[in-house]
């Protein structure tokens, strides 16, 4: 199970997971991203850096999100909905910053256009289907080296420096006004 996501036969570029119809399937699973460019230098290129999930497991219902939605929304989304997002935005010294009414917080226009153009670069996705992606993720985030993870990844070495990078980040971003 694990081959899919650690050693894929392919991986995939954001044209081709935003392209219509797309090979992304809608269906649950986890995916797993790589990087030929390292967001930071602490980090190595050509691996499996983190995994998600689609859908979420929450405490009283699974979430609506498949694969598809997913994986496109990490391509194209914003750093309030993507934890993977706004860890390579910070990683890569993007300003986050408060946006509409002020509690929200992304990299705003600029800096998440700036981003996705970086991830259609650089990022590179695969993807398992799973009918309970939340216990193979547990395991892998167990098992493996993904510093990008934070959930469940405490035991990671890089684990402590993304927080704080993500922290020090939410600070300076609530001192600053909020953009529209």
């Amino acid at each position: 199970m694990y081959d899919g996501l650690t050693r894929p036969d392919r991986l995939w570029a954001a044209d081709e997971v935003l392209a219509r119809p797309g090979p992304v399937p809608s269906s649950a699973g986890v995916y797993g991203w790589y990087f030929d460019e390292a967001p930071c230098p602490a980090l190595p290129v050509g691996r499996l850096l983190y995994v998600g999930i689609a859908p979420r497991r929450m405490a009283t219902r699974v979430s609506s999100q498949n694969l598809r939605k997913r994986v496109r929304y990490h391509f194209r989304g914003n750093a309030y909905g993507s934890t993977l997002r706004l860890s390579l935005g910070c990683l890569l010294g993007l300003e986050l910053r408060r946006v509409g009414s002020g509690k929200r917080m992304t990299f705003a226009e600029t800096g998440e256009a700036v981003l996705s153009e970086w991830m259609a670069e650089h990022a590179r996705v695969c993807w398992v289907e799973h009918p309970q992606p939340w216990t193979l993720e547990s395991e892998l985030i167990g098992r493996l080296d993904l510093p990008l993870n934070l959930d469940q990844n405490g035991h990671n070495s890089f684990h402590q420096r993304l927080t704080q990078l993500r922290a020090d980040a939410r600070e300076r971003a609530r001192s600053l006004p909020a953009t529209s």
